[in-house]
């Protein structure tokens, strides 16, 4: 290898939620272009770019420690360029300009393609824009790094509601939506090239199309994408819980490639708390809304999120919110435990939680929603499932790991493999014989493949979910 090649070299740290893995991959297909390596290991590179998250507390912790942790590769390992972009630069950017004086380079939450003249070496240090500047595209360069055959796809950028706890519109900008014809072109491209599971994001799903002003909507676009020819399995996430119309409800019960899988973040179910929060709906529409899903949706898998500790929650709010979770029986819930964000309304608001009862609350409903897990788990045993195979598991090669349709990449549980061999990237015929309280165990019964195993690819970029999902490096 010539000194040129050896110094260019990449590796990417993409923190916090798919979305920002979106824009990693956009920046390392970026990378690639203007002629870099993909590096697995930070030691390596002679350019290191943190993607970072800046929603909550724990998420900013997280992006400084880990900027600090690979600053420390300029002096020990080959780093050069120690560039950090995202939503905390997005937010903060003078802030970090002056206390990280290890960063040679701040892109913001639309900056993506400012990579290309980082790596041309004529760039100024700050580079944060107007976050609502850009939207990934079709024709951006994209390099995949999800494992087996999934990809996420963006519909839309930024978000138009006013939620009090949400600084999101602060660093991403006003909802701004992909025309669908590029969503589909973008679709038939990753299919073309292997893959044959996409997860469509934004971050506020149901209102994709609305500023679009053309007639666009949810329902159409994500049929236009499942009838592409070659995609096995379409599934759709962050759904506001309010306008799910009849269309979009029937075409994720009936629609042979759209999995039944409702990804909802309803944050709360007492009503002084939604109003609090600004969410815009109450505690008993919530429940018809999950009655009218699990009756319209046969087989339906059921997401949500929920913060404990919002200003003002009550204990008998609480109560409320756990009986919500018991009567709903959810199949995967997150918790966030809430902390102040000075730019968002509720960190004005009187009535402060403590810091012990928040995490007392965020541990208690976490205890009711194992149950119900372990429960759901349980029900499965016995039953044959076809499952998209990612990889060798994280405790050990020898054992494949996979998903079913109701497991969304590196946020749900997996489906760990026995009685034969399977590659990465096929679909295959399971039987569950065991259940823990996330994952199963499931014998393979058929030997067939949907083609053969994709190519070893050199990319492994760091993906660390802020949110307490598990922290995976994946490969593809």
């Amino acid at each position: 290898m010539s000194q040129v090649e050896a110094d260019r070299t990449i590796h990417f740290v993409s923190l916090g939620c798919p979305k920002n893995r979106v824009d990693s991959e956009v920046m390392l297909g970026v990378a690639e272009r203007a002629g870099y390596r993909h590096v697995a290991e930070a030691e390596d590179a002679s350019v290191i770019v943190v993607n970072t998250c800046g929603f909550i507390d724990a998420a900013k912790k997280e992006s400084i420690d880990t900027i600090l942790e690979l600053s420390g590769y300029k002096d020990t390992g080959a780093c050069q360029k120690l560039v950090v972009s995202g939503c905390l630069s997005q937010r903060y950017p003078d802030d970090l300009a002056a206390d990280l004086p290890e960063v040679d380079h701040f892109l913001g939450s639309s900056d993506m393609l400012k990579l290309e003249t980082v790596l041309s070496g004529n760039a100024a240090r700050m580079l944060v824009g107007n976050p609502a500047d850009w939207v990934v595209t079709a024709s951006d360069p994209r390099r995949v790094s999800t494992r087996g055959r999934s990809a996420y796809v963006k519909l839309a950028e930024g978000c138009n509601r006013s939620c009090s706890f949400c600084v999101i519109p602060e660093m991403r900008g006003k909802q701004r939506s992909r025309p669908t014809e590029d969503i589909v072109r973008e679709v038939e491209g990753l299919v073309a090239a292997g893959v044959l599971e996409v997860n469509l994001v934004s971050q506020d799903t149901i209102a994709y199309g609305r500023d679009l002003k053309d007639g666009s909507n949810l329902a159409d676009a994500v049929r236009r994408i499942a009838d592409v020819p070659g995609l096995r399995w379409v599934r759709v996430f962050y759904l506001y819980p309010e306008k799910m119309t009849d269309d979009l409800i029937d075409l994720i019960g009936t629609h042979p490639k759209v999995v039944p899988y409702i990804d909802m973040p309803i944050q709360h179910a007492a009503d002084g708390m939604l109003r609090r929060m600004k969410r815009g709906h109450g505690g008993e529409r919530l429940r018809e809304l999950v009655l009218r899903l699990r009756a319209r949706i046969p087989g339906l898998f059921f997401r949500t999120a929920f913060i404990v500790g919002h200003p003002g929650e009550t204990e008998e709010e609480f109560e409320e919110l756990c009986e919500f979770v018991r009567f709903a029986e959810f199949d995967r819930v997150g918790v966030f435990q809430y902390s102040d964000e000075s730019s968002a309304h509720s960190s004005t608001l009187p009535d402060k939680v403590p810091a012990k009862t928040i995490a007392a609350r965020a541990k208690k409903l976490m205890s009711i929603q194992r149950k119900i897990s372990k429960k759901k788990n349980r029900a499965m045993i016995g039953q044959e499932l076809d499952v998209l195979v990612e990889g060798p598991s994280e405790d050990s090669e020898l054992v494949m790991m996979g998903r079913h349709a109701g497991q969304a990449p590196e946020i749900d549980g997996c489906v760990y493999l026995s009685g034969g061999s399977a590659l990465p990237g096929e679909f295959r015929r399971v039987r569950i014989t065991q259940a823990s309280d996330y994952d199963l165990v499931g014998e393979l019964e058929d030997e067939d493949s949907t083609g053969p195993e994709l190519p070893p690819a050199a990319i492994g970029i760091s993906h660390r979910a802020s949110d307490g999902r598990r922290v995976l490096r994946t490969y593809r």
